[in-house]
């Protein structure tokens, strides 16, 4: 799996991303790229790309990782890991379900060498910006070919979920180069309800609380973390309006004092565990391995948060506390709110 680290005018917050299979490389180039839209499609490729994200759906469903490998371009193929656990994770949520496929997008990006920086402007724009129905697909090191970007949307037992498949063209065929699933709900609220108590917060005063309300609202109402929209965009407004002037980075930690001790907090982000919406923070530790202790130290840090910011209270379910050595080895620890004294 290759990790993509990008910036884009439109989409503004950096993502981690992984477009599996796609290999890497690096130019300076000026290139073109061009996006075709559902509307500019012929019906042939249309039903092609269409068909083809359904087809491998169904072996999604089916738990047929052969059959997605067998389909896949040649660098995803010899990298199949963590395609594999994926379909193993969803295979008992997705079977039987009936995927509803949105409008596809074809991307083509031009030239005999990977492009720097592949940006993809689909659909009609305003001088202001998005409209309704446009996206943007901001992509590094992105090999010349066609792409398609098939979104599904899969209602399932466990709640509502996007199946995206980046697809690349080779000859007649489409071959499965990036394969993305995520819920696109929270405790049974999807986007736009999270985004409306983020509001809420703002209106409150509880800025932290509606900063990562935003932030869980824009990740649930964007399929792939390289795709952009008018709702997303209007949503990264928002946020940057409430944004704390004082949240931590590895490179910029936060400390947290708690009597004579010093924890150097390095991450603070919502995260969904199981049918609740945490809040997670990370901080640094010399040594983890002592887990007793290092349990201990999680509580102390979990109740020096909620104590020091006490708005979280009203936003989330629980505070995972995660020690995280030099190493990168960690240990986290749960504490429920309604137990935080």
């Amino acid at each position: 799996m290759k990790t993509w680290l990008h910036k884009s005018r439109r989409i503004r917050r950096g993502f981690g991303t992984a477009l599996l299979g796609v290999a890497l490389g690096w130019t300076g180039s000026v290139q073109a790229q061009s996006c075709a839209s559902d509307s500019d499609l012929d019906e042939a490729t249309r039903s092609a790309m269409v068909n083809t994200a359904k087809r491998y759906f169904d072996m999604v469903s089916r738990g047929d990782a052969a059959g997605l490998r067998q389909n896949s371009i040649a660098s995803l193929a010899s990298d199949f890991s963590g395609v594999e656990a994926a379909v193993k994770d969803n295979q008992a949520n997705f079977a039987g379900a009936q995927p509803a496929p949105r409008a596809p997008f074809l991307l083509k990006a031009e030239g005999t060498a990977p492009l720097e920086r592949a940006e993809f402007l689909c659909g009609v724009f305003r001088a202001d910006g998005q409209t309704a129905n446009s996206a943007v697909f901001v992509i590094p090191n992105l090999p010349p070919g066609s792409y398609a970007v098939d979104v599904l949307d899969v209602a399932t037992p466990k709640g509502a979920y996007t199946v995206s498949f980046v697809l690349q063209q080779q000859g007649s065929e489409w071959k499965l180069g990036g394969l993305y699933m995520k819920a696109s709900q929270v405790a049974g609220h999807d986007g736009k309800w999270l985004a409306d108590q983020a509001r809420a917060y703002k209106a409150k005063g509880q800025v932290r609380n509606a900063w990562f309300y935003f932030l869980q609202a824009r990740e649930l109402l964007s399929p792939v973390p390289f795709m952009s929209t008018l709702v997303t965009d209007k949503l990264y407004d928002e946020m940057e309006a409430v944004k704390p002037a004082d949240l931590p980075s590895s490179s910029s930690p936060i400390d947290l004092a708690v009597g004579a001790k010093i924890y150097k907090l390095i991450a603070i982000f919502p995260e969904p565990v199981g049918n609740d919406l945490d809040l997670v923070v990370k901080y640094q530790a010399a040594d983890v391995s002592n887990t007793t202790l290092t349990f201990q130290e999680n509580m102390v840090v979990i109740k020096a948060l909620v104590g020091k910011y006490p708005e979280y209270r009203d936003a989330f379910a629980g505070v995972v506390a995660r020690a995280v050595e030099p190493s990168g080895r960690d240990y986290g620890s749960l504490l429920p709110m309604k137990e935080i004294k």
